[in-house]
């Protein structure tokens, strides 16, 4: 049994460093994908409106199941559980931006 252990625990570290491999290493830090600096402003602006198109999607694509025009439920569920995520982590950033904003209006001068 303990060897199946093993066993399973080593395929499932080559199965991640495979996964790993897969996904790259380069993180996008400049999202616009263009050499100018990209304000913090201008990031959240992006970000907020990707939600938001997400959730636009989302609402069409429930409309369109809620009248006939279309029969793809499970894509339509995915996409609204993908907006809703999206939506949520948002709110996190936001949550983490005005803990961080009353951490330093706490600062004593």
């Amino acid at each position: 049994m303990k060897i199946d252990a093993n066993t399973q625990s080593i395929n499932l570290m080559n199965k991640m460093e495979l996964m790993k491999l897969q996904a790259g290493n380069e993180i996008a830090s400049n999202p616009l994908g263009t050499n100018q600096a990209v304000s913090f402003n201008q990031t959240m602006k992006m970000m907020v409106s990707d939600i938001n198109q997400q959730q636009l999607k989302a609402n069409g694509m429930m409309s369109a199941v809620d009248s006939g025009r279309s029969d793809d439920l499970v894509g339509a569920m995915v996409m609204a559980k993908k907006a809703e995520l999206s939506f949520s982590v948002l709110m996190q950033v936001r949550n983490k931006l005005m803990t961080g904003f009353d951490n330093i209006m706490r600062i004593p001068l």
